[in-house]
Parts: structure tokens; sequence; C-alpha cells
């Protein structure tokens, strides 16, 4: 697992949550800001899930539980454009409170990753 883009992939969640915390704070809908940014974290998911499944492929891993690790990885690849999806059905400040909680889920499920490709 290549941690430079898991590092990425962590950072850049942690600063839309913090993005989109600031936005609901503010009694503030999505912006556009808030769906640029979250359509660059799915880019970097997708990334991080290509980089993994080419170094399962390539024989690396062995110790690694396959099932949770493309668990976490299908579950990661779909929270950002469902949290999008229902920001832009609730246009209220809660909608950015939905993107503030996918960020943070976005965070951790990575943190898991990482455990879960160290074998811990």
């Amino acid at each position: 697992m290549n941690t430079i883009v898991a590092t990425v992939v962590i950072a850049l969640s942690v600063l839309l949550m913090l993005a989109s915390l600031i936005s609901a704070i503010r009694n503030r809908a999505m912006g556009m800001v808030l769906l640029v940014g979250f359509c660059l974290l799915e880019v970097a998911v997708l990334v991080q899930a290509g980089f993994v499944i080419a170094a399962v492929a390539g024989g690396e891993g062995e110790h690694v539980a396959k099932g949770t690790l493309y668990g976490y990885l299908g579950g990661a690849a779909l929270i950002p454009p469902a949290g999008v999806f229902l920001a832009l059905a609730e246009r209220s400040r809660w909608g950015s409170g939905i993107l503030v909680v996918a960020g943070f889920a976005i965070a951790v499920m990575t943190a898991r990753l990482q455990q879960i490709w160290q074998g811990q």
C-alpha cells in the first residue's frame, strides 16, 4: 500500500471535513468548492484502490485479509459520491453536516486500511 497516497487521502478528507463543518456552522448548504473537493477526494480514493489492487496482484500483502481489505476499499469508494448525493438532496446546513461525516469516515477508513495492510 502506498503510504503517500494514503496520507494525501487522509489529509484531503480531514481538510474537507473541516471546510464542511465551517459551512454547516455558518448555516450554508454545500457549495461548489466542497463539490469539487469531494470529487478530488473520490479520485484520490480510486487511485489508492488501484495501488492496493495492483500490489495484491503483484504478490504483496500475503498476510492481509483480502475480504476485509476489499470491503474497506469498496466502502471508501462509495462514501464520497453518496455523501455528495445526499448533500445535494438536502439543501440546508444539514447537507454540509452529511459531508462532515463523510470526510471523517474516509479518514478513519483509510487509517484502518493502513492497519489492515500492515497485518494488525
